[in-house]
Order: structure tokens, then C-alpha cells, then sequence
């Protein structure tokens, strides 16, 4: 690699890691704590590029990569791996118990409006059996709170009701930060794989900007990008719940669409 491509590389990381950075100190997070993580996550992303390529990884090879010493790489590599990743699965299997109440015509009528729900019922389908139906090992009462906290349902006596289509943590910064985690992650993953696979095989990696928008149109376009990528991503998740088990298993494959809306503040403009 050219020294120009080493250098853009620390630009592009420095860029990266600003806003993260900015979380971390936010909450506490000293920096020999991330250099530690990215210790831990360069031996084992070296270990894993190694036996994806189908290549023997060792010690010494995976010592002369990351720039660790031998001792180093073979302590992190015998460390725990951070299970922090339950597949992310509170986040996934909210998005689909909505997706499931707004689509599945047990839950929903024909003009795809999500009905109101009893919380249990014998005789007829309830929010119970729509937890139990999309939501895997989470328990309804689970899944109530975390819609309910992040004000995706109302509940009315003995009744749920669906007032929001999409799966945004309310105040839970726990939530929140585990999002951070996920959505970033995919991005970046998207780029790495449109800069390393053939031409004919990028994944879908656009976006529209434009630095010369009216300051008063600024409101107003949030406002529309934010209905405009809303109906969008409904369709398609309308599209995938056709297209999809209600099983994870080895026919089955994670895929995702992300849509966001950035606005720098003036502080990191002016940086």
C-alpha cells in the first residue's frame, strides 16, 4: 500500500473515531480503555482475515501484522471475546414484531393498519401470541416495556395499541448505545466490502447532500426526507416479512437497509 493510501487511511480513521470518541469521553470511557478494545479487536479480525483466506494464522504471523508482540497476540488471543453481541437481539426482534403486527393479517387489517391488541386472550390472537409468534425467546412482558419505553405502543387498559411503525429507543441510553453498535458496524462493513469484492458485486452504498441549502428549508427537508425514507422502509419491510421465516435457521440469512439524516453542528463545521 502507498504511503498516500497510509495516510488518507489515518485521516479516514481520525474521522471515524471523532464522533465515538466524543461518546466515550461522554460516558466516562478513559483512553487506555478503547486502546485495549482495539488491541483485542485487531488479533482477532487478524485471526478471522486469516482463516476467511484460508490461510494457517499464527502467533508469530498475526505478531508481524498487528505490530503486537508474540506475548501480546497469544494473551488476547486466549481473552474472552466480548459477548456484548446477543445479536443484537432486543433491537432485531422489536423491528420484527412490528414488522409482523403491520403485515401478518392476524394483527393487522387489510389496509396494513396494525389493530389494537388484547394484552392476553384464550379465544382470539393477542399481543401475547404476537410476541410469541415474531419475537423468538423474548417474553411478552419484556417486549412491552421496551415498546412501551421506547413509545412504540400505548397501552389502554387491557389493550395495546401500536402509535409508532418504527423501533426507535425512547430514553434508554443502554438501547440506544447498543444501536450505536450495530448501525455503525453495517456501514462500515458495507464500505469494506464495496472496496475489497468486484465491481459487479457491490452492496447498495448511496447518499444525497448538498452544502448550500437554505437555512430555512433545512426544517422542512428533515421533515420530508423523514416521511419520504419512513413509507420507503415500510414498503420494504412489508417486502421482507413476505420473504421471510418466522425461524432463524441455516435457510435463513440477516440482511438490512439503513436510511439516516445528518446535520453537523456548527462546532464541527467550523473544525
Amino acid at each position: 500500500m502507498s504511503s498516500n493510501s497510509h495516510s488518507l487511511l489515518n485521516v479516514t480513521a481520525a474521522k471515524i473515531l471523532r464522533p465515538l470518541i466524543r461518546i466515550l469521553i461522554r460516558n466516562g470511557i478513559a483512553c487506555g480503555n478503547l486502546e485495549n478494545i482495539v488491541r483485542k479487536v485487531y488479533v482477532d479480525e487478524a485471526f478471522a482475515m486469516a482463516r476467511k483466506a484460508g490461510g494457517k494464522a499464527t502467533v508469530t504471523s498475526i505478531s508481524a501484522q498487528t505490530g503486537l508482540s508474540r506475548k501480546e497476540v497469544k494473551r488476547l488471543k486466549e481473552l474472552e471475546a466480548d459477548t456484548a453481541s446477543t445479536n443484537n437481539q432486543k433491537y432485531n426482534r422489536a423491528v420484527r414484531v412490528i414488522s409482523g403486527w403491520l403485515n401478518d393479517r392476524n394483527y393487522s387489517n387489510r389496509d396494513g393498519q396494525a389493530l389494537p391488541l388484547p394484552l392476553t386472550s384464550e379465544t382470539e390472537k393477542s399481543f401475547t401470541h404476537l410476541v410469541k409468534d415474531y419475537s423468538g425467546d423474548i417474553t411478552p412482558k419484556s417486549m412491552l416495556d421496551l415498546l412501551s419505553n421506547s413509545g412504540c405502543v400505548q397501552v389502554i387498559g387491557q389493550t395495546v395499541q401500536l402509535v409508532k411503525h418504527a423501533y426507535v429507543p425512547g430514553n434508554d441510553s443502554e438501547e440506544i448505545l447498543k444501536i450505536l453498535g450495530i448501525d455503525a458496524a453495517e456501514l462500515i462493513s458495507t464500505i469494506d466490502h464495496n472496496l475489497t469484492c468486484g465491481s459487479d458485486e457491490n452492496y447498495f452504498q448511496r447518499k444525497v447532500s448538498t452544502s448550500t441549502l437554505k437555512k430555512s428549508e433545512v426544517g422542512k427537508f428533515e421533515e420530508y426526507s423523514r416521511q419520504r425514507a419512513q413509507a420507503l422502509l415500510e414498503e420494504l419491510d412489508s417486502w421482507l416479512d413476505k420473504h421471510s421465516s418466522t425461524d432463524e435457521n441455516d435457510d435463513t440469512q440477516y440482511v438490512s437497509l439503513g436510511i439516516y439524516y445528518y446535520q453537523p453542528e456548527m462546532e464541527s463545521e467550523e473544525r
